[in-house]
């Protein structure tokens, strides 16, 4: 593939940051515009990228960042700014189409939503009719466009997405509205990546629009029980409801899930619409990988891996959740954080952490320890009958009582990820490093990612008791440690602000 000089917008939004990387790897150079720039700094690229500041209502910025650029890719929209968010919109792309033409870009590459057909314009959603008008002003800039026109993109991040996992783990059973039964094409955000990448090479005479969608035509209704299927979780009772208006269905995805109202009711509004390819020409000029676009359940698994408790890849796949998604999106994923200073050696303390289970038990609450081990084994779990492998140095692999160690980096880490019976997973992270005036300290995080109503249920059940089992654990590994290096702790002990 010919190396282009290539400008990303909306690289702090969702598709942009994860597009990025994409066209890095494919060997083209990559410039990104944001309205903030702090906000790419901690990108695992950052460093590979150039940055710029500009606002797509301002045309000098525009221009700015448009000098030299071959192909531009306009991924920015004001869903959720306010009431006046198509005028927003249609000033944008109207600077975007000049300045771009006025710098000589050779290809404008647009992201917008499939579109009904035969539906007038006039009766879309004003979400879907603000993304028509966005890539008609484009296409009609002067440069040559390709206007990708995709339905819901499933992805780990994707507001649409994000709606379907939230409702489905949450609700076993759900009143919803009528538009549970509209059909839609989803698409995985690894296909629609490979495509915007793969625009970057289309001959200079085409300029049209392109309807993008998995090989799957399927009902809202079918999506949240097939990601139940995947999730694990049991079949969801769906019941209808036609009374539910988009105003009162976004009020009400506002408070069951924690996508908030001003980004849900767009996308509700627009779930009303029938939204199936009528096309598939962008496979002529961007060929789909060796097995096809992935299906739902493909697109579903992509999307439901999480990184919990570990430390991301340096480049995650599309469908995970990545740096830059907003606090809402990834799925659910509870954290009790704590940690104390303590005058000791990193090695005394390590000492202490490593002798974790078994006869030496868990430092804090032993009747709670030991009835929760009860419970454990009345539910046909392992309980606590297994204890340590041996008094000395742990190994990956090794079990402690209910739990297995999954990590382990000497004077450093050592995660263990529960096997108790439990409705979701969980993992207690142990962790040993030096501040800045020298001390020594413990930390320590307990995560859960719960599984369906149940866990969430399960999570806030045992809330109440973490000051006690969690906050004991703190004081009394952090003495224990003092005392084997004859010396007194110090500090807290309180939960550290998330």
């Amino acid at each position: 593939m010919t190396r282009r000089r290539c400008l990303v917008t909306g690289a702090t939004g969702y598709l942009g940051g994860r597009l990025v990387p994409e066209l890095l790897g494919a060997g083209h150079a990559v410039r990104c515009m944001a309205r903030t720039p702090d906000r790419l700094r901690h990108r695992p690229w950052a460093d590979r990228v150039e940055t710029v500041r500009g606002d797509a209502t301002d045309a000098a910025s525009v221009g700015a960042a448009l000098d030299g650029v071959e192909v531009a890719y306009y991924l920015i929209h004001a869903i959720g700014s306010g009431r006046d968010f198509e005028d927003t919109d249609r000033r944008a792309a109207r600077i975007f189409g000049e300045r771009a033409r006025a710098a000589g870009v050779r290809r404008i590459v647009y992201l917008g939503g499939l579109t009904p057909v035969g539906v007038p314009e006039r009766e879309l959603s004003p979400h879907l009719r603000s993304r028509a008008e966005v890539g008609r002003i484009l296409l009609g800039s002067g440069v040559p466009t390709a206007a990708l026109r995709a339905a819901v993109i499933i992805g780990s991040g994707s507001a649409s997405f994000e709606m379907l996992r939230q409702l489905t783990e949450r609700l076993p059973v759900m009143t919803t509205p009528s538009w549970v039964r509209t059909r839609v094409q989803p698409v995985a955000v690894r296909d629609v990546l490979r495509v915007l990448v793969g625009c970057a090479a289309l001959p200079d005479d085409v300029s049209r629009t392109f309807d993008l969608g998995g090989p799957d035509v399927v009902t809202y209704q079918d999506m949240m029980r097939r990601y139940a299927r995947q999730a694990g979780l049991r079949r969801r009772l769906i019941v209808p409801v036609p009374v539910l208006t988009p105003s009162l269905s976004s009020h009400w995805v506002g408070l069951v899930t924690p996508v908030p109202s001003r980004t849900a009711r767009p996308l509700v509004e627009s779930l009303r619409h029938e939204v199936v390819c009528a096309e598939r020409d962008i496979e002529r000029y961007v060929p789909p990988p060796d097995g096809g676009f992935l299906d739902l359940d493909g697109a579903l698994r992509a999307a439901l891996r999480q990184v919990a408790g570990t430390a991301p890849p340096a480049r995650p796949a599309p469908g995970d959740p990545q740096p830059g998604d907003p606090g809402w999106a990834g799925g659910s994923l509870y954290t009790d954080r704590r940690e104390r200073a303590v005058d000791t050696s990193p090695a005394a303390l390590w000492r202490v952490m490593e002798g974790i289970g078994g006869a030496n038990g868990w430092y804090s609450a032993p009747l709670a320890w030991a009835a929760r081990g009860w419970l454990d084994t009345l539910l046909g779990g392992v309980g606590l009958r297994r204890g340590r492998p041996a008094p000395g140095r742990l190994r990956v692999g090794d079990h402690l009582d209910f739990w297995r160690v999954e990590a382990l980096e000497r004077e450093r880490l050592l995660r263990l990820r529960a096997e108790m019976r439990l409705p979701g997973l969980a993992w207690l992270e142990l962790t040993v490093r030096q501040d800045e005036a020298g001390r020594t300290v413990y930390g320590q995080r307990a995560l859960f990612q719960p599984r369906g109503l149940a866990g969430h249920a399960y999570w806030w059940a045992v809330w109440p008791f973490h000051a006690w089992v969690f906050g004991g654990m703190v004081r009394n590994i952090t003495a224990a440690a003092a005392r084997d290096d004859g010396r007194a702790p110090r500090g807290t002990g309180r939960p550290a602000p998330d």
